[in-house]
């Protein structure tokens, strides 16, 4: 009676109607003779969007999490070295996994609201000169901070220096939103999961294995870490006949089918350009609203999946994203770790388009208001607007036809 609850974090995101259909259908057999044409055109289909010709996809049921675990445990050994950056709640998450797991992480702290050090990065790989450094950790979009970074310049640091060590990406909240070229920048290890761009429910942990990261995985032999769910060599074995060594979520790869068919029609080029555009509505509205920034610190850093925003001083953010739900039927994200109560977040990525935008821009703006901002209301959606008016396309315009 009283509408749907509107969806606006940085995932899980909205899924779209025809992904849903696709996943609602009878349970089936995951062994049946003709489900390999299914998972090998599947297989096939996700590397396009990763922007990959050799190499290997993984589909692993878990969360991006999974996979992240999946990368080190089958390319790595405890006490290798590694070199990570921290500057947000995600990337603190994977410095904090690497520990955990046994590497020996040189970590490099930087200011929240900015991403990876590229310059630092390369002044590190150019003095190691034993090549001790067995990885490079690079999470290419921050989602606590909406941060994202120069991954092409981390690969040309590791270039520059003649240096051996794996490319490692955290793509959980950028692969199939912003671009990604795995093969081009030379990316080893990539991490996506299906809650984000992928449009689907969480569930599905995606890893992208380079030629180089399996020849490291088939170097250890069953050796190195200990691993079993997350085993290259059995998924390896399975994939290749079609099936997987466990029960695999069935449902939500039909539901990927149909994503991918989506995605993969449209060409990732225009995905990459449609977010670029709902990205850049978003930050006119904060431009728009007094007291309000972005915790990016520049344009050189904003990402176009998410955007972290700073309430006004005296304002507490878990306000606004209280009242944006209760009041107005809306979720925005919130501020993680040391900016709970500092700031909030829209998610901009998956299947949105402007008018969707402006609702949560508009919820946005109510909360913040009700919560003692003092901001001109109606500010910000029309600071969107006429950036949505001048920039989005006819993309449902006829096709007239000459005579």
């Amino acid at each position: 009676m009283n509408g749907f609850q509107h969806l606006y974090i940085p995932g899980p995101t909205n899924v779209p109607e025809p992904v849903r259909q696709a996943m609602n259908l009878p349970m089936e057999d995951m062994r049946a003779p003709d489900f390999p044409d299914f998972v090998q055109g599947l297989l096939i289909d996700l590397k396009k969007a990763y922007r990959m010709e050799t190499g290997r996809i993984f589909v692993f049921p878990s969360s991006g999490t999974g996979a992240w675990e999946s990368a080190i445990q089958n390319t790595l050994q405890k006490g290798d070295k590694v070199l990570m950056s921290r500057f947000g709640q995600f990337s603190l998450l994977w410095v904090d996994m690497a520990e955990r797991l046994g590497l020996d992480v040189e970590v490099i702290d930087v200011e929240w609201g900015k991403g990876v050090p590229v310059e630092d990065y390369a002044t590190r790989l150019a003095a190691d000169k034993e090549h001790k450094i067995k990885a490079v950790f690079a999470t290419q979009n921050e989602t606590a901070t909406g941060v994202t970074s120069d991954i092409e310049g981390v690969r040309k640091a590791l270039d520059a220096a003649d240096h051996p060590a794996m490319l490692f990406v955290d793509g959980v909240s950028s692969i199939a939103s912003i671009e990604f070229e795995m093969d081009k920048w030379g990316v080893d290890l990539a991490v996506s999961g299906s809650q984000k761009g992928f449009m689907l429910p969480a569930g599905l942990g995606i890893l992208g294995a380079s030629k180089k990261a399996l020849a490291a995985n088939k170097a250890l032999e069953n050796a190195g870490m200990a691993r079993c769910y997350f085993s290259f060599e059995d998924m390896i074995k399975l994939n290749d006949t079609g099936y997987f060594p466990y029960t695999p979520a069935t449902q939500l790869l039909r539901g990927l089918r149909c994503s991918l068919d989506m995605m993969l029609e449209t060409g990732m080029e225009s995905i990459w350009a449609r977010h670029k555009r709902l990205a850049e509505g978003v930050r006119a509205a904060v431009d728009a609203w007094d007291g309000c920034e972005l915790v990016a610190r520049g344009p050189d850093w904003h990402s176009d999946t998410v955007s972290a925003i700073y309430a006004p001083e005296g304002v507490d953010a878990r306000d606004v994203i209280s009242t944006a739900y209760y009041k107005y039927q809306t979720s925005l994200g919130t501020g993680l770790n040391k900016l709970m109560g500092k700031a909030f977040r829209i998610g901009h990525l998956g299947s949105l388009n402007p008018v969707m935008l402006c609702g949560a821009i508009s919820a946005a703006e109510m909360a913040l208001v009700d919560a003692g901002a003092k901001i001109e209301p109606g500010s910000g959606v029309a600071a969107a607007q006429a950036e949505f008016r001048a920039t989005t396309p006819n993309v449902n315009a006829p096709v007239v036809k000459a005579a």
